[in-house]
């Protein structure tokens, strides 16, 4: 068990995260970079705990050894559903759960047991695409606030993810990005964005 005192912790995410901000006022020892990480940088560094919050690299067993009960990732679902890529997307575009969950890095792609979880109401008729990714991530942050004591002390009690659920790559989404998005982009309506999706999947002409 790790007590509560200052920590190492190697934040991988956005140098810009309210996150982040939020672990340097409360006086913890933060490293910040979104670049590869070895495993010199984890031992020369004595890092203690790792945070992923949009971590773009995958981080392969030696480095997650050395971190025993201490690499936790933040992902914007509810696994395990919406596995990888674009998750609040595919939430809304294939009707599955939608929620945050903390859980533990392994080898695989978000399949690591679950700290936290939450699910979350995201209305069709009042959010766009874009509003509805930062209302999840709002969401993500006070998650993550509200378990920290927890997290830091390893007070938590981890639970296997149920098997099924889905997964997705970028390219699921890249193949069909311009006819679902048109003309509005990211500030889509929900409505719409469903819509487009379903006019797609009856024309089939995005294979």
């Amino acid at each position: 068990m790790v007590n509560s005192a200052k920590q190492n912790v190697l934040f991988l995410g956005d140098k810009d995260s309210p996150l982040l901000k939020w672990l340097k006022n409360h006086e913890e020892s933060v490293i910040q970079t979104t670049e590869k990480i070895t495993p010199d940088f984890i031992t020369s560094n004595s890092i203690e705990l790792l945070i992923s919050y949009g971590y773009r690299h995958i981080l392969r067993e030696n480095i997650l050894k050395l971190l025993p009960n201490s690499a936790i990732n933040l992902h914007i679902s509810y696994l395990p559903w919406n596995r990888g890529s674009d998750p609040n997307l595919w939430s809304i575009l294939e009707n599955s759960p939608k929620g945050l969950t903390i859980h533990f890095i392994d080898e695989g792609v978000d399949t690591g047991d679950i700290l936290f979880q939450k699910q979350i109401d995201v209305s069709l008729d009042d959010h766009t695409l874009k509003s509805s990714y930062d209302l999840l991530q709002k969401e993500m942050q006070q998650l993550f606030k509200d378990n920290w004591d927890g997290i830091k002390s390893r007070k938590f009690h981890p639970v296997k993810q149920q098997k099924g659920g889905s997964h997705h790559y970028k390219k699921d989404f890249k193949l069909i990005e311009d006819m679902l998005l048109d003309n509005h982009g990211w500030d889509i309506p929900l409505d719409i964005l469903l819509r487009n999706y379903r006019e797609i999947r009856k024309n089939e002409s995005y294979k």
